[in-house]
């Protein structure tokens, strides 16, 4: 009973690391999109989307992210068998590369914080869309297991991602007609 309560636990973790993960993309775009405004508007607008962004990196994503991690590092422990498993393996090199964007999301908050815009909004749309790939790719991995087909799975996450540039291309152009 205590496994399925820490999976439980393990799982809400990263529904709220991967909901911060979608959201501070957001604020980012917002942000860089301020310090274009007019020099009032920029005032009030940067300084509030630097507050809401530090609050959610720093109550919401970075928590997460730890608590995540330790639930599952805590199943692991519990049931090391599954380290034998492909899936599981290939499960945790998309979870290193999760832990690599979350670090360089970091990288960009803080530059953001000290008022260094190194990033176009139109960038930032695009990195917004690398935590939507790989929670595909960990969910997939963790529900299908051995029964996922790596070749249609491959195809497919390629097709999502086609899907999402599209997706981004489509709404950049009607932006630009209003």
């Amino acid at each position: 009973m205590e496994y399925n309560y820490i999976k439980a636990f393990h799982l809400i973790f990263v529904i709220t690391w991967f909901a911060g993960l979608f959201y501070i993309p957001r604020l980012f775009i917002y942000h860089i999109e301020a310090t274009q405004k007019e020099s009032n508007e920029a005032a009030v607008l940067v300084p509030q989307l630097k507050l809401m962004a530090k609050r959610l990196w720093v109550i919401i994503c970075w928590p997460s992210a730890i608590l995540a991690t330790g639930f599952a590092i805590w199943l692991l422990v519990l049931n090391p068998g599954l380290l034998l498993l492909q899936w599981m393996l290939i499960k945790l090199g998309f979870v290193g590369v999760l832990v690599v964007y979350h670090l360089i999301t970091h990288q960009m908050y803080r530059a953001l914080q000290n008022d260094n815009v190194r990033y176009s909004s139109n960038f930032m749309r695009l990195w917004n869309e690398g935590a939507t790939l790989l929670l595909f790719a960990i969910v997939f991995l963790a529900i299908l297991k051995t029964s996922f087909d790596w070749v249609y799975g491959l195809v497919g996450l390629i097709g999502l991602g086609i899907v999402l540039m599209l997706g981004i291309r489509l709404y950049k152009r009607m932006r630009n007609q209003n």
